[in-house]
């Protein structure tokens, strides 16, 4: 293969870049864009200095539009964002859903809890991907499945690649998103097992000023 020609900046070359093991993977193609790094953020700053290929942006805090707009408005690449699915459910998610899909985002993602009925009623609403993550082979695949899901978003811990490899036996088509791990060895693993696409947490940005002071410091 012809090397790649590259562009960068003499500012902006200090950007969190993923893996590259990750471009092993199949990727997911959505609206014909292939995706095969996710950045799990929700931090502006890193949205923005990253080379992932999309962002899953997923909070522990009940979903609210302003957070999803100003995430939307400040990336420049596709974002899946969270719509509830556990404490924020049904009416409410749906309209979350909406509100993310009219401002741009490529996707949705529900978390655990979300019941089946939910997923049904999200496909007949929005024209975006409907992401579930799962966090145990003992979730309901074959029910999640059956709503319509789009893509799974595996998140095991070292239970990973077990659920992955559980997904695709009940259907080997369906779309995986999964957890990379801290190390290559993971990520790996991860692909080996099935996934289409691999999230990757990056340093927060006390880490990552933490390295530049020192580095200050040294000068």
């Amino acid at each position: 293969m012809d090397k790649i020609p590259s562009f960068g900046s003499r500012l902006r070359r200090n950007i969190v870049t993923v893996p590259e093991i990750i471009e092993q993977c199949s990727g997911i193609s959505v609206f014909g864009q292939v995706l095969k790094s996710f950045l799990f953020s929700t931090d502006v700053a890193i949205i923005r200095n990253t080379n992932a290929n999309a962002i899953i942006a997923v909070y522990p805090f009940t979903p609210q539009p302003v957070i999803s707009n100003a995430l939307i408005l400040a990336a420049d690449k596709p974002i899946f964002c969270g719509v509830g699915g556990g404490l924020t459910t049904g009416m409410r998610s749906l309209e979350l859903a909406i509100h993310a899909e009219f401002q741009g985002a490529m996707g949705v993602v529900l978390n655990k809890p979300t019941p089946n009925s939910l997923i049904a009623e999200l496909k007949e609403k929005i024209d975006i991907p409907v992401t579930i993550t799962i966090v145990s082979d003992k979730d309901d695949i074959r029910g999640r499945i059956k709503a319509g899901v789009d893509i799974f978003n595996v998140s095991g811990a070292s239970k990973t690649t077990d659920i992955i490899k559980r997904i695709k036996d009940i259907n080997p088509d369906v779309a995986i998103l999964a957890t990379g791990g801290k190390s290559e060895e993971t990520i790996f693993e991860a692909i080996e097992a099935g996934a289409n696409a691999i999230s990757y947490t990056p340093p927060s940005t006390g880490e990552l000023f933490k390295e530049i002071m020192t580095r200050y410091r040294d000068e």
